[in-house]
């Protein structure tokens, strides 16, 4: 009897941090947020896509702050974020970005095997943007999964990083 027991591969528990853009559900792995807190005063930056709200001090590090909103087009004309919003860190290997939501992000444990890979449909609109991991059902609701490790663009992640490396000690070599 044990034996057979051990044959049934248990599925993994994984916990998401959901939150809402526009009228839908998303989630992101809790991995990778680093934290959550009420979104720092921002300011613009020149040159950057409109989805990119500018930079914010988060406890001493300089991020930039992206709205998903803006950036998947999901915000109603004339709909504006809310005066008090929130800000979710996500730690990549390379930089660090901050994601602006409507509402607290609220922690969700489910199996693994609910979320299901995105309708073809979708990944073939997508082919460039592979940051759908899949769709979780969860009785009425629908969450998309996203891989907030592959939502930018490398040239977009270009566009973000400080630029520490121009005023460097290669200046100084002329004395």
């Amino acid at each position: 009897m044990p034996d057979s027991e051990k044959s049934v591969k248990q599925d993994p528990i994984i916990q998401l941090i959901v939150f809402r853009l526009g009228e839908e559900e998303y989630g992101i792995r809790i991995e990778q947020v680093k934290e959550v807190t009420i979104t720092p005063e921002i300011a613009r930056m020149p040159k950057t896509p409109p989805f990119v709200k500018g930079i914010a001090n988060l406890r001493g590090d300089i991020i930039a702050v992206i709205d998903l909103e803006e950036r998947f087009r999901l915000r109603s004309a004339g709909q504006e974020m809310p005066a008090v919003s929130y800000t979710m860190a996500i730690e990549a290997k390379e930089y660090t970005i901050g994601i602006m939501v409507r509402e607290v992000p609220q922690p969700l444990s489910i199996q693994q095997s609910i979320i299901e890979k995105a309708p073809e449909f979708i990944q073939d609109i997508n082919i460039h943007d592979k940051y759908i991991e899949g769709i979780a059902k969860i009785e009425d609701r629908i969450i998309v999964v996203l891989d907030m490790l592959k939502l930018l663009t490398p040239s977009e992640i270009m566009q973000l990083q400080p630029k520490t490396e121009s005023s460097g000690s290669g200046s100084r070599t002329t004395a």
